[in-house]
């Protein structure tokens, strides 16, 4: 299988000692090399849905296939950038020295648009910049696979769009498999190959 597959799964929380059904049976194909939208409104378990896929929860119900066997990287909502490390050593940080290829990181770098600023810190960036230095973190790791949880949805609407295609643009030149989860149509309309629609934890389309 070269995506990923997901067969009635479901998935509950405990509030105050009640069961809270928050994914209710989904069956998705995320397939290979493209980029997979769930869009939904705030509450409907889309990032639940991510973190079941990428493996950061677990879940009472039906099965995933093909997850394990990735490469998974994850992309915030938040930069989550260390105020210590300057761009290239925030791109580069959890890497084995030894497997860091400085060529392929240079080049993503370059294509996020951040070669002039590889010794700058994240002070001293702007909100799409932080977002780009977190994007070109994940591609560095090499995945086959990237989440995605609203990662624009705290900027401006104009770096909002640019980033928009930034992202399309890595996408087509680096190639692996995108889960990105928003709340905007317009977003998904633009970013998406495969577009998803959760409402309330079932698949509506």
């Amino acid at each position: 299988m070269d995506g990923i597959k997901l067969i009635n799964v479901s998935k509950f929380y405990t509030v105050e000692k009640e069961s809270l059904r928050v994914l209710n049976g989904i069956d998705l194909d995320i397939p290979e090399n493209k980029i997979t939208v769930i869009l939904g409104r705030s509450g409907c378990g889309k990032t639940t849905l991510l973190r079941l896929v990428s493996g950061l929860e677990e879940f009472e119900q039906g099965e995933i296939l093909g997850a394990n066997s990735k490469r998974k990287a994850y992309v915030f909502q938040e930069d989550r950038l260390m105020s210590w490390l300057n761009v290239k050593k925030n791109i580069t940080f959890g890497l084995h020295n030894k497997a860091i290829d400085h060529s392929k990181v240079n080049e993503i770098i370059e294509t996020v648009g951040l070669e002039k600023f590889c010794s700058a810190y994240p002070s001293q960036l702007s909100g799409g910049m932080k977002q780009r230095v977190s994007i070109a973190r994940a591609f560095a790791y090499d995945p086959d696979f990237i989440m995605m949880d609203e990662p624009f949805s705290a900027l401006d609407f104009f770096t909002r769009e640019q980033m928009q295609k930034e992202l399309i643009k890595i996408h087509q030149k680096l190639k692996c498999s995108i889960l990105f989860v928003t709340h905007s149509i317009d977003e998904a309309l633009i970013l998406g190959d495969k577009i998803v629609i959760l409402e309330k934890g079932i698949v509506k389309s």
